[in-house]
Order: C-alpha cells, then structure tokens, then sequence
C-alpha cells in the first residue's frame, strides 16, 4: 500500500468522520462509543488509530503502576492492552483475590486517569509467558481430568463461575459505560492449538452476557491461513486481529485478516508487535536491534494500520509465577527466567534512556504526529554493596517447622504437587528400601520438573543426609546411589522443584512433582510421605515475618535450541563436589532514615540456584550457575528506612563466600559458558 494512497483513504475517513459526528450528536456533544466501521477504528465519531502497548499489572508492583503507564504514555501509545490471568484472581477454588498485585480495578482507573484506553485480554487462557497460561494449577486436579481450552462441560462450568465474577467488575469501566475499556479479548491465539469453535461460540456468549452487544470483542492469532482459520469467530462477529514476527511484510498480513472478520469489520491490526523476546535459563539473553524494530513498527504506523507493542514494558516474574516451555516433546522443557524484561523498551527497571524507546518514540511521532513528550526522569537506583550472610539452618534439620504436619500426605505410589494441594514450590517425598552392596540404580521416568536426591540411615530420620545427585525433567531419569553402612533400611529423600509449569502448546496440562513410579534397582518403591513446603511458615525460623507472594494471600511461538538444551544435559557443576544440602541463609542491610530509598539488584555470583525474599517478599528464582540472569530486581517500594532483611534458600549449598552484592543495574552475562 502506497503512502499517498493511505493519506487519501486518510482524507475519506476523516470527511465520513465529520458525518457520523454529525449524525450521532445530541444536544451538541457526540455520544461514547467505540467501534469498528470502513475497514477502520472509531472513537465518538472520528477514526482512531491504536497505538498501544502491552503492560501487564501482575508483573510490577502497584506503587509503580502509575510510573510505567506515564513512561508508556510519553513513548507516544494512547492504548493499553493487558492478560487478566486467573490464577492471581482465584488461587483456590472461590478464593478470590483482587487486592494488591490483584487490585486491576485500581489499575484500568488508574490508566483512564491518565488517559489511556485499555484492550482487556481476558483468557480465560493468556499464554504470557505465566505458571499454566494463567490457568489455576487447581484445575489439574479435577477428576476426570478436565480438557483445557475446549467444550468440556466441567471445564466450562469453572470459566463461566470465573467470569461471573470478574466480569461484573469490568462492566462498569467498558467505554460505552464511561470506562476506558475499548475492547475485551477472547482466548488467545486459540487458532495455534486447536479448532474447537463450540468452546469459541460459548465464550463470546458468556462475555456478551456481562458485558452486553456494544463492547468490541477480539481474537488474536497467528496471521496464517490456519491459524485464523481456527482462531476466528467471524459468525458471532468478534474482530479478528493477528500477530506476526517482526519485519514481516504486515500488509499481506492484514489483507488475509480481512477474509476473517465481515465485511467493513477488519481494521488492520497488530495485537502483539514485538519489541522483543522471552529468554529462558540457559540461553543467551533475547536482543533485537532499536533500528530494525522501529522501522517495521512504521510500515504499521504510516500507512495508517494500528498497533499494540508486546511489550511495551515487560516487568518481573515475581515468586513462583514464571511459564515454561517445550520442544518436540514435554521432557524438552525450557522455564522462562524471573525477568520478564523482554528487551521491550521500557526496561524491567523502568528505564527509558535506551535506544529502543527513543526510536520507537520517533516513529511514533511521525507517524501520527503525538506530540514529543519530554522523556521521564529514570527512578533512582542505588548500589547499596556488599551483604554478608550467615547460615540459618540446613533444610533438613527444619524442613519440619515449614511443612504443616496436617498437609503431609501419605501415598502407595507418589502423588503429583498438585494433588497435596502445594500448588508451587517445592515437595519433599520420602520412602525407604534395603539397599546392595556397593551401590543402587535410582529411576524416576518422570519427574517435573528437578529432583534433588539425598540418602541416609532410616534410623537417623532425615537428618545425616548424604547428597546423591540431580535427575532433571530434561535429561537424565537415572543415578547412581551410594549404598550406606546402615542397621536398618536407606531412607530415600527427593526434594522436587516446580520450576514453572508449560504456559503454551500441546503439553500444556503440565503436572507437578513425580509423575510415576519410583524404582530402585527394578523395584517399585512404594508407601511414600510427602512433605508440603511452606514459606509462609519461615517466620519458624527468625523473627521475620512470614513470606509472601505477589497476591496478598498467596502465593508463543518457541523452538528449543538444540544448543542451550545441551547445556542443560551436559552441566556437571552440581555433582562435583560443590553440591550439598539445601541450606537457608539470612543478611541484613541498613538504609539510612534520611536517604531515599532506591531501586536495586541483587547479584548472586558466586551462588548456585535457589529462591530469595526480601522483607518477607519472594522476588523470584536465581540460578547463575545456568544463566543467563546473574540478579534479581528489587523495587524500592518493597525495602524500607532502617533494617532490611534478605533470606536465601540455596538448594546447593555455598560454595562461595557468603556475600551477595546489591548493585544498580541488571546483569544478564552469567552461564557455564560465560
């Protein structure tokens, strides 16, 4: 499509703008109303073009809300476009929670404060990157299994008591309403994993039923022939938009969109242009060039197509939130690291004082012709130094006081995470057997998604551990176990991982914990006790308080690269001789009452794999062993004036010398390889 071609459909609009103005105007002011119309967005009367960005409110702390939408405003967006992920909202079935991290009403009226529409993604699935595509991990316990993202009756009767909730809560901020809420997703790129219209149509009829005829419903999919084939509802007339890698040719693109929406109905739009991409431990850390993104953003943007930049800032992780994904089968398994930082360009920290954002800003200005903002004053960030540590506990001698004695649970065979109820984390299993001279095989087929293996005399409890090794999801499923000197029988203890469950593709129904029989030389273990941990209850352990995760309650397109995977399978670093017992250690740092409090990271060089929490709150996984991320973000409105208290648990042990760093900027270099 040429450029003096566009101007002149440009030109058309506007004059057909000054009629339907005219025509829907009562006592001189034009009625509220978004639509779609002439193959074109329309806002109260006029053409609108959507120059939006995804910012996810789960993914920052709200005392930032307000900062990251006025940094995504000055970019020049007008738009916001934002995942409702179930499972922040309903941890536990009718267990809801919309306080704090889950506060989105505060949030959409916090972005019509600032005069930003919202496209609303409500899911029930999202993808994103997030624990199970947002699904509650709650729902893989249900029997019979339920099928996710389909017509499954029971399936349908836990989406529709979702929505009955959420959905009442979004009418009163549709745009029609008064609200800034200009379009509300359904699904998300349904058109890449199935062709289930019947779970599609129902959908659009239970969000009709909330939110009534007026709002503008949409679907985002691949923009393929198949994949909008399967994605689109072209008979309940919801919009159909598409995402694409970026530099492609959109326009194609969007002249394929319009066979799948009705007539007059196919604005063209880029749901998901992205600015970057996800990264995942053990690969280098996902990059693209300022130059090369901000000139396919204008061949939307100047030719008069509409945009939403995935992201537009990415944010953090926070707890046990992060998504995985896999290769060719479910044993290729990738977790997503704890930033979400996605070389969008507004940084994880907020910064805006890079390349990216000042081209992207460019184009958009001239593009549109949005006034040039000035650019925000980057948040302050300290390098607040060195903390020494000190060893509070070894895991064994106080795994006791963070499990709940009423949620152990005792099994014939292992039971998967979810079905003790510990939904994330990590789960202890216990069992026993009369070991052989000189050693024993260990297989466990299936385990997800990283057992951590200790042996020791069943008289001794679990305590004298003696460290056997790893078996990981993606690599090995057998080990060597050295045979004890005992009286009685070897107790068996396996501390598993949940490292994040799958958040895309077929193997999305992604259960935790062992997942099959556990035998040793050849024989079924059986008669097993697993152990729920609770970090909440670490305030066992010192005189913090206990932990939390991002609620106040609780806690897309991928390939494996052959070549990070290997370095998963081939990482010997943890069996030779740096590996022990998981420990727990605790480090105060002072900020003075008179200084102002400052954005930091946490570097943990030196260190091995865990989970950290500062002040009682998990900021997410480490792991710079594997890397590539060396330090976790820590916000400033999660530290305080005076004594600050960080708590790590080391799955490894320390091989180091007991310090963390807190230092100003992120770093992404760390790796066997690096």
């Amino acid at each position: 499509m040429s450029s003096a071609g566009s101007f002149g459909r440009l030109s058309l609009l506007l004059a057909l703008s000054l009629c339907s103005a005219l025509s829907s105007t009562v006592h001189g002011e034009a009625s509220r109303r978004f639509w779609i119309e002439d193959d074109a967005f329309w806002k109260d009367g006029a053409p609108f073009q959507i120059v939006g960005g995804d910012v996810h409110y789960f993914r920052i702390v709200p005392q930032y809300w307000k900062d990251r939408l006025l940094r995504a405003k000055a970019l020049g967006l007008n738009t916001i476009q934002t995942y409702v992920p179930w499972n922040l909202h309903e941890p536990e079935p009718q267990s809801w929670e919309f306080k704090g991290f889950a506060d989105i009403e505060s949030y959409l009226r916090l972005a019509q404060e600032l005069e930003m529409l919202v496209m609303l993604r409500v899911g029930p699935y999202i993808c994103g990157e997030w624990d199970l595509g947002g699904f509650p991990p709650w729902l893989l316990t249900i029997e019979p299994t339920l099928k996710l993202r389909s017509s499954d009756s029971a399936y349908l009767s836990l989406v529709e008591r979702w929505w009955r909730v959420l959905l009442p809560k979004i009418a009163p901020l549709l745009y029609e309403n008064g609200g800034p809420i200009i379009m509300v997703q359904i699904e998300n790129e349904f058109g890449s994993f199935g062709d289930d219209k019947n779970y599609l149509h129902y959908l659009v009829q239970l969000a009709r039923r909330y939110l009534g005829n007026d709002i503008v419903l949409y679907t985002t999919d691949g923009g393929t022939t198949n994949t909008l084939k399967n994605g689109a509802i072209l008979q309940d007339d919801v919009f159909a938009a598409v995402d694409f890698s970026t530099g492609d040719d959109p326009w194609p693109i969007f002249r394929l969109q319009k066979k799948y929406n009705l007539p007059g109905k196919s604005a063209p739009l880029s749901a998901e242009f992205y600015t970057g991409w996800l990264t995942h431990w053990g690969e280098s850390i996902a990059s693209t060039a300022a130059s090369s993104t901000a000139k396919a953003l204008k061949s939307i943007l100047c030719c008069n197509g509409s945009a939403v930049l995935y992201m537009a800032h990415g944010g953090t992780n926070f707890g046990f939130y992060n998504g995985a994904n896999t290769g060719q089968n479910e044993f290729e398994y990738k977790a997503d690291l704890t930033s979400y930082d996605y070389d969008a360009p507004i940084k994880e920290h907020g910064d805006v004082n890079n390349p990216k954002y000042k081209a992207l800003r460019r184009v958009i200005h001239e593009c549109t012709g949005t006034p040039l903002q000035p650019l925000p004053a980057d948040i302050g960030r300290a390098n607040y130094g060195l903390v020494k540590l000190q060893k509070v506990a070894s895991f064994f001698d106080i795994f006791d006081k963070i499990c709940d004695p009423l949620k152990v649970a005792v099994s014939e065979q292992p039971l998967s995470m979810e079905l003790t109820g510990q939904m994330f984390g990590f789960l202890l299993y216990v069992s026993e057997y009369q070991g052989k001279v000189p050693y024993s095989i260990l297989s466990i087929p299936k385990v997800h998604d990283r057992a951590q293996v200790f042996v020791s005399c069943s008289l001794d409890g679990v305590r004298n551990q003696r460290y056997a090794g790893v078996i990981e999801r993606w690599s090995s499923k057998t080990l060597q176990i050295p045979t004890l000197n005992c009286s009685s029988n070897i107790r068996l203890s396996i501390l598993v991982e949940n490292m994040g469950r799958v958040n895309y593709g077929p193997y999305i129904f992604d259960q935790k914990g062992i997942l099959s029989p556990v035998e040793i030389d050849g024989v079924t273990l059986r008669n097993w006790r697993m152990y729920p941990l609770s970090f909440d209850l670490l305030g066992n352990l010192s005189k913090f308080q206990p932990i939390l995760q991002i609620t106040d309650a609780r806690a897309s397109k991928v390939s494996i690269h052959s070549g990070s995977q290997n370095k998963l399978r081939d990482l010997s670093f943890y069996q030779n001789g740096n590996s022990e017992e998981p420990e727990f250690y605790e480090g105060h740092f002072h900020i003075d009452s008179n200084s102002t409090i400052k954005d930091t990271f946490i570097s943990f060089r030196g260190w091995n794999k865990g989970v950290a929490f500062v002040n009682n709150f998990n900021i997410g996984r480490f792991w710079p062993a594997m890397g590539p991320q060396c330090a976790l973000y820590v916000p400033a409105p999660l530290l305080r004036s005076g004594d600050n208290i960080i708590v790590i648990f080391e799955l490894h042990g320390l091989n180091a010398d007991g310090t963390i760093n807190l230092v100003k900027d992120p770093d992404f270099t760390c790796g066997p390889n690096r």
